[in-house]
């Protein structure tokens, strides 16, 4: 019973042996195929879970970006009307100083 069972074990083995080999070609062959249509239609309406994610960080990345750029925008606006208060503090300061000078020189 024992080489009858080892028999027909090695038999199974021996024929599902290249039924597997088979399907690992097939698989290969429809990847390579599925690879040069991809490469030839670019725009074509397939949509892979690659193209999703590369699309989502994309856009992700986007939004921050215009994040940044709005907040670096924002501190601008705020730098310039400081240097304008600065400016204008010193326009006065130079005009006091022009009348301190001239008050003094009449005296």
């Amino acid at each position: 019973m024992k080489r009858y069972s080892t028999a027909l074990l090695y038999t199974l083995l021996t024929l599902t042996c290249p039924l597997a080999h088979a399907d690992i070609v097939d698989d290969a062959i429809g990847n390579i195929q599925r690879a040069i249509n991809d490469a030839y239609n670019p725009d074509s309406n397939r949509s892979s879970n690659d193209d999703d994610r590369y699309e989502d960080n994309r856009r992700s990345d986007s939004r921050q970006y215009d994040d940044r750029r709005r907040q670096l925008e924002d501190r601008r606006r705020r730098l310039d009307e400081r240097q304008r208060q600065l400016d204008e503090d010193r326009r006065q300061l130079e005009n006091d100083e022009r009348r301190l000078e001239d008050d003094y020189d009449r005296r």
